[in-house]
């Protein structure tokens, strides 16, 4: 009895050791599917894809985060841009980047938004990347050449029904923020203008400036100069209130077109699949770098807010501007060329 009791003893033994390795072996892989994240993220440099070429709101805004992640996680952040198809080249090489942490887009609302809308067979989609943070908006400037007989927006609009089809307006590209906004526009007042699309804001302006196209949407940095010295006429600012730098120059509601708004807005993204670790990581150092006042300042200074949206909100974000810029597009006959 007392041997079969031991050996029955030792069975069980036997029995719950074998259960408790392999339970211990469950256990052990939880907390790496949990992280699925290397602790010391990052332990190399960072990319940041931008996909328009050096100067403007993309870039500066780019380039202001980018130090500040530097600093506070000690690691270079290197910022590359990648300009060329409409944002295209960009948006594709971050699709298909390794899901890491290493390679991020600084998204342009009009590729983001408007790209998926008129470009058929694009080699990426909004599924491919993943929300990380909104990093900067910036109002927009409607500016005609000082040739076209109008000092104001409604003046402008009583011209251009007068005249359909005679003046010209520049875009940043096809698709661009002020592509569609100015498309929109032109809906809600009807109006007729011709598109002329540029691959870049620098030569969209330069045209205007030379009175080769007469109108132009853009953000306040790259204009404001030409505002002042009277290269360019102001009409409106498209926000929700006057821009400071530009006090004398109304509002679109203040200018009698009350149901237009045009915001422009980089965020960043990564690619499908980043672990939630990294994503967390670089969102909350995101959101500590554009709450200090001297980054607001900065971000001021170059023209645009410093404003910080997390994944959540920038998705949602996405999906309603998406919304209403398929309904602008639709209605607004816009193709895709």
């Amino acid at each position: 009895m007392i041997y079969n009791l031991k050996a029955q003893t030792c069975r069980r033994s036997v029995r719950w050791s074998t259960a408790g390795l392999w339970l211990l072996m469950a256990l052990s892989t939880l907390p790496l599917k949990a992280t699925s994240a290397p602790l010391d993220y990052p332990n190399k440099a960072v990319t940041l894809i931008v996909p328009s070429p050096p100067g403007g709101i993309i870039d500066a805004s780019t380039r202001l985060v980018a130090a500040e992640l530097a600093r506070a996680m000690a690691q270079p952040f290197v910022v590359e841009n990648k300009g060329g198809g409409s944002g295209n080249v960009a948006y594709s090489q971050v699709a298909r980047a390794a899901p890491d942490g290493y390679t991020l887009l600084a998204s342009y609302s009009g590729f983001h938004v408007g790209n998926p809308l008129l470009m058929p067979n694009l080699p990426w989609s909004q599924n491919d990347l993943r929300p990380v943070a909104l990093i900067a908006t910036s109002t927009n400037v409607i500016a005609i050449n000082p040739s076209v007989p109008a000092h104001t927006l409604a003046e402008l609009i009583s011209y251009l029904k007068a005249h359909p089809g005679e003046l010209s307006y520049a875009s940043q590209g096809y698709g661009s923020v002020a592509h569609i906004g100015t498309e929109i526009l032109k809906q809600r007042t009807g109006t007729q203008i011709l598109h002329i699309p540029y691959k870049g804001s620098g030569a969209a302006l330069q045209d205007v400036l030379a009175n080769q196209v007469q109108i132009i949407i853009t953000t306040p940095p790259s204009i404001s100069g030409h505002i002042k010295l009277e290269k360019l006429r102001a009409l409106a600012v498209t926000g929700k209130t006057r821009y400071s730098e530009l006090p004398d120059v109304p509002t679109t509601a203040q200018a009698g077109v009350p149901d237009y708004e045009l915001e422009t807005w980089v965020a960043v993204f990564a690619p499908a699949g980043t672990p939630d670790a990294i994503v967390e990581k670089l969102t909350t150092q995101m959101k500590l770098a554009l709450e200090k006042p001297e980054t607001r300042a900065a971000a001021n200074a170059a023209g645009f807010e410093a404003h910080y949206e997390p994944p959540s909100v920038l998705a949602r974000r996405v999906a309603s501007e998406h919304d209403n810029w398929s309904k602008a597009v639709r209605e607004s006959g816009i193709k895709a060329e």
